[in-house]
């Protein structure tokens, strides 16, 4: 019998996603691998849109996935390889995983290169409550009334950030919901990867995804000669993305769902602060409002699930 998306008792505590039984301290860790990640992740989209002001996008993606499929090749010599044949029951998991990370991928860097950091970010912030509701929806995961009105303040929360029909709204608000969407649909799909799957081997069918879609528009928009500044800061963009990377996956097969995924909301000071010290921009007041709304959102889900399970 399917799980009612709304649960009608209060005592019954959310059903974690977990393909294995959840471990003592596996909320920690994955609390811990999601903050690690966003860092990762924040200091590469700073990194980016600083190369990608002189040098061709898909250029910019191409080389720094190549120095990210390295670095993947030497992590994974060290941890017994890559696995090149996935798992019949892996494989719709891998597919959709891959869809999800190269869309989002795409879209989100068009989509910085065109916004500010912090703004950008703070759309992002809305994923937890996504996920969260799309756990409900394709998962089974009971999800009570409190936490769907909080995914609804978040959702407003978003509205507000990006403000529809003011000056400020435009088709590159439009990419950045649509970025959150597809990193949403790859997360979701992680969790369906059991750990006969290795995390590396997922982030480096995913680097070598990015990297090829990369190369082929990237033959359309045309390449530069780097120069050495440019080479560097890719590499060290690759690195803080291979940092990404690994710790995502990992934390989203770590611990529940709910417990994991607002730990994400760390990106945001990253980004603000990146923002500030390398561009210059300073998220303006709705910005604060709606970001606010967002995080309020997500850490009340974090203090509901605690309720539940004390009550469990």
């Amino acid at each position: 019998m399917r799980t009612p998306l709304i649960s009608p008792s209060r005592r019954v505590r959310p059903a974690s996603i977990q393909t294995q039984p959840l471990q003592p301290g596996d909320n920690l860790r994955g609390a811990g691998l999601m903050t690690l990640s966003m860092m990762g992740f924040s200091c590469n989209d700073a990194v980016i849109k600083f190369v990608t002001q002189d040098m061709p996008l898909y250029q910019a993606i191409t080389l720094r996935g190549l120095f990210v499929m390295a670095a993947l090749v030497v992590l994974a010599s060290r941890s017994g390889g890559l696995q090149w044949r996935i798992d019949r029951r892996a494989r719709m998991p891998m597919i959709l995983r891959l869809v999800g990370e190269v869309a989002s991928t795409l879209l989100f860097l068009n989509a910085l290169q065109r916004m500010a950091i912090g703004d950008l970010t703070a759309v992002m912030q809305s994923l937890p409550l996504v996920v969260m509701l799309g756990a409900a929806l394709f998962f089974k995961e009971s999800l009570g009334w409190r936490r769907l009105v909080a995914v609804g303040v978040g959702m407003a929360g978003v509205l507000i950030i990006l403000r529809p029909g003011s000056g400020t709204f435009g088709i590159w608000s439009l990419v950045a919901l649509a970025a959150m969407l597809m990193v949403a649909l790859r997360d979701l799909a992680t969790r369906q990867f059991g750990r006969e799957v290795s995390s590396t081997t997922i982030a480096f069918y995913a680097a070598v995804l990015v990297t090829l879609t990369g190369f082929l528009l990237s033959l359309a928009q045309g390449w530069i000669m780097p120069d050495v500044q440019h080479v560097l800061l890719l590499i060290l963009s690759g690195s803080f993305l291979t940092v990404g990377y690994i710790s995502a996956v990992a934390a989203m097969r770590v611990g529940e769902i709910s417990a994991v995924a607002p730990f994400r909301y760390t990106s945001l000071l990253a980004a603000i602060l990146l923002g500030l010290v390398v561009f210059g921009d300073w998220p303006d007041l709705w910005t604060w409002v709606g970001s606010g709304l967002v995080i309020g959102a997500g850490i009340y889900t974090i203090w509901r699930e605690a309720q539940l399970g004390r009550r469990h």
